[in-house]
C-alpha cells in the first residue's frame, strides 16, 4: 500500500498544481478552473505512480499513452507535463494568450506529452481504443489510459468505442470517468440520467471499479490491480467534486465558465497554501 509519506507528497503536489492552474487561468482571464480541479488528483497519481513515460523520449513507441478526453481541463495536464519536464515551466505563464502553444483545449503537436486533440465530447475514447488495438497487433506492452468526463457518457461515440473495446478484449485499456456530476449548463442528473452507470459498462462487458477520485490510497489499491479482469477493458468510476480544493468553487457549476474575482482568488490562495 501507499505509505503515508508518499501520500503526503502527492497531496502537496496536487495543491501546488491547483495553485499554478489558478494563476494561469486568472492571468489569461480564462475558464474551466473547476473542470481542471476535479481531475488534478487523478492526474497526479497517474503521472507519478502509473504511467511509463519519459519526457526525454516523448514519442517512444513503448511509452504508455494518456488521453485527456475532457480536453477543457487541459490547464491541469499542462502543469503536470511541465513539472515532469516535457517542456519548460515558463511556458505555463503564456497559457491561453496570443501566440501561445498552450491553448485552452488539448491539442496534439503543440507541446510534447499531449497525445490527442480533444475537447469535443466523445472523441478521446475512440482514439484510445485505436491505440490499444495497435498495441495488441504490434505485440507491444504499452498501456492506454483515457480520462473522460461523465457528460461524455451522453455521446454515442463513447458507447460505440466501449463495444469495440470489449469485443477486442482490450485489457490494456483503462478508462477513468471523472464523475463530478456536472456538465456545461446543468447537472448530469437533470441533463440525461446515467445511473446505474457501473451496470451499464458491465453490460458492455467491461471490468468496473469505483473509487473516490481524491483519495490516493483508494487509487493505489485499484490501479495496482490492473487489469481488473484479464481479457476485459478496465473502467474506473472516480467520484469527484468539481472545483475540488477551494471552498468557493466546489460543486458549483458556474465555474465551468467563470474566472475567479479578486475576493475568490484571495480565498483560493489561502486555502491552497502548503502548511
Amino acid at each position: 500500500m501507499t505509505k503515508q509519506g508518499s501520500v503526503d507528497a502527492l497531496i502537496i503536489e496536487a495543491k501546488e498544481i491547483r495553485q499554478k492552474v489558478l494563476s494561469m487561468i486568472v492571468s489569461a482571464h480564462a475558464s474551466h478552473i473547476a473542470s481542471s480541479y476535479s481531475a488534478v488528483d487523478l492526474l497526479v497519481y497517474l503521472y507519478e505512480k502509473i504511467l511509463n513515460i519519459d519526457p526525454h523520449k516523448p514519442l517512444s513507441l513503448d511509452r504508455d499513452r494518456f488521453i485527456l478526453s475532457k480536453g477543457w481541463g487541459i490547464s491541469a495536464l499542462y502543469t503536470i507535463l511541465a513539472r515532469k519536464g516535457f517542456f519548460p515551466a515558463k511556458l505555463l505563464d503564456t497559457y491561453c494568450k496570443d501566440g501561445s502553444e498552450l491553448i485552452g483545449i488539448a491539442t496534439r503537436n503543440h507541446v510534447p506529452g499531449v497525445e490527442a486533440t480533444t475537447g469535443s465530447m466523445g472523441h478521446g475514447l475512440p482514439i484510445g481504443v485505436g491505440m490499444a488495438i495497435a498495441a495488441k497487433l504490434q505485440k507491444r506492452t504499452f498501456r492506454v489510459f483515457v480520462l473522460i468526463g461523465d457528460g461524455e457518457c451522453d455521446e454515442g461515440s463513447t458507447w460505440e468505442a466501449a463495444l469495440l473495446a470489449s469485443h477486442h478484449e482490450l485489457d490494456n485499456l483503462t478508462v477513468i470517468i471523472d464523475n463530478n456530476k456536472w456538465q456545461g449548463w446543468r447537472s448530469i442528473h437533470d441533463t440525461l440520467k446515467l445511473e446505474p452507470l457501473a451496470d451499464k459498462w458491465r453490460a458492455f462487458n467491461w471490468a468496473v471499479a469505483q473509487i473516490n477520485g481524491h483519495n490516493f490510497s483508494e487509487m493505489e489499491k485499484t490501479f495496482s490491480q490492473l487489469p481488473l479482469t484479464p481479457g476485459k477493458p478496465n473502467l474506473i468510476i472516480a467520484s469527484t467534486v468539481k472545483g475540488k480544493g477551494v471552498s468557493v468553487l466546489e460543486d458549483k457549476n458556474e465555474w465551468h465558465y467563470k474566472t475567479p474575482t479578486i475576493t475568490e482568488i484571495a480565498i483560493a490562495e489561502t486555502e491552497l497554501k502548503i502548511l
